[in-house]
């Protein structure tokens, strides 16, 4: 029998804004999406399976199920990764009045309180979508990495529908050539390092040491610069002082008029909003997604 986890949030929380997010970047076979829930394959250390989430009806919380094949493995980890990725420990109210007195942000932040930062439950998977997604669209990575998942991704055994294949793993990316796949070969060359810096432990993806250490550690590898760094703690780990300054959607934002701003004006401007610039970031993408 499949048992239900409840992860408490504080209202308002909005499973849309999760819907679109997921929609715009659904890994078939990785990732499965309706309309009321999200699913997806994963590895818990020996352990392969699945997770599903849904918003529950009778209260502020997500229902949580797990594959029997992770009954038995670390809940808590699993459950940890669930709330980060759908940002349920956040405080709205206090993230509201942090930007009130701002001219810019506060009016978005006022209108569309519930606004959290989604993240993914994989930080290697994150990583290797920020690197694909250099200079392209996100509709372009997406199709790219579709193709690293259809070449490269693992097989799981006794998978519901939609839920048939493991993101490849850092050792299978960074052996493969990735030839024909959609990449500029610096590009590709930048990913199979990253890969291979996982595979062989001399790059630990975690912020334990903080963020900051992670972002100099990434900036390191060729092929990485602080924009991609940036991105991948803001939604690899859900940071919520990450801030990529350098995105094209912050700075052509119409919050900021037809010229927009450069990326140091941004950066200077986004000082006054440490320790919650990821939140920021989150408002001023919609306004650009929505076109003011």
């Amino acid at each position: 029998m499949t048992e239900t986890i409840h992860l408490p949030y504080l209202e308002p929380w909005d499973w849309q804004q999760f819907h679109r997010h997921f929609a715009l970047r659904l890994l078939p076979g990785v990732e499965r999406l309706d309309l009321r829930g999200y699913a997806r394959t994963l590895r818990l250390g020996d352990a392969r399976g699945w997770l599903g989430v849904s918003a529950a009806d009778d209260r502020p919380a997500l229902e949580l199920t797990l594959s029997d094949s992770l009954r038995h493995a670390s809940q808590p980890l699993v459950v940890a990764q669930v709330r980060k990725m759908f940002d349920l420990d956040a405080d709205p109210q206090a993230i509201a009045a942090h930007f009130a007195g701002d001219p810019a942000l506060g009016p978005l932040v006022s209108a569309q309180p519930g606004l959290r930062l989604p993240a993914a439950y994989d930080p290697f998977e994150q990583a290797v979508r920020a690197v694909v997604g250099q200079q392209v669209t996100v509709k372009a990575a997406v199709t790219i990495t579709r193709r690293l998942v259809e070449r490269l991704g693992e097989p799981l055994a006794q998978a519901p529908i939609g839920l048939e294949v493991l993101f490849p793993t850092a050792r299978a990316i960074a052996d493969d050539p990735l030839e024909n796949i959609g990449m500029p070969a610096k590009r590709a060359q930048a990913l199979r390092r990253l890969a291979g810096a996982v595979a062989e432990g001399a790059l630990h993806l975690h912020v334990e040491d903080g963020a900051d250490t992670l972002v100099r550690r990434l900036c390191e590898l060729p092929g990485i610069g602080p924009w991609t760094a940036e991105y991948i703690a803001l939604r690899g780990f859900g940071v919520a002082d990450a801030f990529p300054s350098a995105d094209l959607g912050l700075l052509k934002a119409p919050l900021w008029g037809a010229d927009g701003l450069t990326a140091k004006a941004l950066a200077e401007r986004a000082e006054a909003w440490r320790p919650w610039r990821a939140y920021a970031a989150i408002h001023i993408w919609d306004n650009y997604a929505r076109g003011g």
